[in-house]
């Protein structure tokens, strides 16, 4: 069973930084198999996509709300995921989300397979 745990929200204010980890688990599980990505929901809001990363970390995505702020590594010897987040805005206040997937290619283009559970940021203005 593939178990992914986010941590490292919380809350801060307008201008502040955060980094998220994503901690992947399971008997066979190796994350340098999965593209591993971010999404974040706010309230009343659908999910919406971050940052995703390759299996190699040769190539990365962003949304346009990230690009500049954030940024995404990854380590696979710890099996760990992180999203570095600076300059944060009370519009980034959502449940941030890590998912792994098998495929890669542009945003929208392929589906996760594992999702975590979540992590709340909280940015004050």
């Amino acid at each position: 069973q593939v178990q992914l745990a986010e941590s490292g929200g919380g809350l801060v204010q307008a201008g502040g930084s955060l980094r998220l980890s994503c901690a992947a688990s399971g008997r066979t599980f190796s994350v340098s198999r999965y593209a591993m990505g971010w999404f974040s929901q706010a309230t009343g809001k659908e999910r919406e996509f971050v940052a995703s990363i390759s299996w190699s970390g040769g190539s990365i995505y962003y949304a346009d709300s990230a690009k500049g702020r954030f940024t995404i590594s990854r380590d696979n010897a710890k099996n760990t995921v992180y999203l570095q987040m600076n300059s944060l805005k009370p519009e980034d206040t959502a449940v941030y989300y890590c998912a792994a997937a098998r495929g890669w290619g542009p945003p929208g283009s392929y589906a996760y397979d594992y999702w975590g559970q979540g992590t709340q940021v909280t940015v004050s203005s």
